[in-house]
């Protein structure tokens, strides 16, 4: 039976595995990702992940360090300004529009926005090109730690002999429930219809949050294509009501879309199929265990809001490659349970207070009774008349201190 040794075995090969394989083996260690997903080419192709990921400042030195941001900086679109829009009054019409630039802070954007599935084909190249990487379509079995190292059988049979095993394998980590981790999961009842769409007006690369009920409805820019003006959206629903509008005729939905959207971009034509996404809260009750790190949404999942999922994923990432790359240069064990213990109090606050905000202004989108709409309104009013509460919004929203 063949035994693979390496020094990382990052199990997941989602857009935070890729990232954490890519980072570690950056750094010098041997890293080896496992994911029995196929590969995606493009967004037709099955199992493609129609939705998109924005990358916020801060997560743009753990791409560099990795040596990814050259790969993807061809495909990004900008995000300048972020724009609230209320539209809760007894019409679907834009009451409020209150907006937030990145030029207050820097000359840099907030972020930059892609489409999953190019990020997966972006990341995957490039790490096939590294010499110290590889990914290996299998997933994970077993886990047996041990003093030193952590043995790991994969589904195809094959043993790896990792000293650090990082869990990347999603909001139902196997790897999680094999080393004994407990994790808190609340449903909110809703569901993310996400799909991309192009539209009349450009979208100047500005995002657009529009808040009626229900959820927020969310224009992301994409980059054009063929002249086209395109974004994609995040439109959070109850439930039952996001089951109903994918089940409708083509024309039917974009008539359902051009209505939510309030107009703020003309009028929205269909651009992709949709897919729709379950929304909860979780968190583990840490983020360690035996040779195990747990990072992304392995370790916390919220509702996709401010862009902050998937920036707090690269925030674990960067935070455990630090604590790893220290421990190397002293000459210490780099799974050792006191390191793992340092990544866990590091991290786990942090994760658990952007949780809690997130929690509170998914509730606030919700609203359904035209009192509470009005006191979001104000609200929304008030932060952007003021620019000092303003300002540290904006940082907040980056995780700047």
């Amino acid at each position: 039976m063949e035994r693979i040794e390496t020094d990382i075995l990052v199990v997941g090969g989602g857009i935070a595995g890729l990232t954490a394989s890519c980072a570690f083996a950056s750094a010098g260690l041997s890293a080896l990702c496992v994911d029995p997903a196929p590969p995606v080419t493009d967004s037709a192709a099955p199992g493609a992940d129609l939705r998109s990921t924005a990358f916020l400042q801060p997560a743009r030195a753990t791409l560099e360090a990795a040596g990814l941001w050259p790969r993807l900086a061809p495909h990004a679109a900008p995000l300048r300004t972020m724009r609230l829009v209320d539209a809760g009054g007894p019409a679907p019409v834009v009451r409020t529009r209150a907006d937030f630039d990145a030029a207050e802070l820097g000359d840099q954007p907030f972020g930059w926005n892609f489409p999953n599935w190019l990020l997966r084909r972006e990341m995957e190249a490039h790490l096939a090109a590294l010499p110290d990487a590889r990914l290996e379509r299998t997933g994970f079995a077993r886990i047996t730690p041990r003093l030193d190292h952590a043995l790991v059988r994969l589904t195809d049979g094959r043993m790896v002999r990792a000293r650090l095993v990082i869990g990347a394998d999603g909001r139902d980590s196997a790897l999680r429930e094999a080393v004994g981790i407990p994790a808190h999961r609340h449903s909110y009842g809703q569901k993310a219809l996400v799909f991309a769409v192009s539209h009349d007006a450009p979208h100047d690369d500005v995002s657009i949050e529009v808040h009626r009920t229900g959820g927020p409805f969310t224009l992301v820019p994409l980059p054009g294509a063929e002249g086209r003006h395109r974004s994609a959206v995040v439109w959070m629903e109850e439930g039952p009501e996001a089951t109903r509008l994918q089940a409708l005729p083509r024309p039917e939905l974009e008539a359902e879309i051009d209505r939510r959207s309030c107009g703020v971009l003309g009028r929205l034509t269909l651009e992709s199929g949709t897919a729709l996404w379950p929304i909860i809260a979780q968190l583990a009750r840490r983020m360690d265990g035996p040779r195990t790190a747990l990072v992304a949404e392995a370790a916390h999942v919220v509702p996709p809001i401010g862009a902050q999922g998937l920036n707090l994923s690269l925030k674990d990432i960067q935070c455990l490659l630090d604590l790893v790359r220290a421990a190397r240069e002293a000459g210490q064990d780099i799974g050792s349970a006191a390191l793992l213990a340092r990544y866990h109090a590091a991290r786990w606050p942090d994760c658990a207070a952007r949780l809690a905000g997130i929690d509170a202004l998914n509730r606030a989108a919700r609203f359904t009774t035209p009192g509470l709409r009005d006191l979001r309104r104000t609200g929304l009013s008030l932060l952007h008349a003021t620019p000092p509460l303003r300002r540290l919004a904006m940082r907040a929203g980056l995780g700047l201190r």
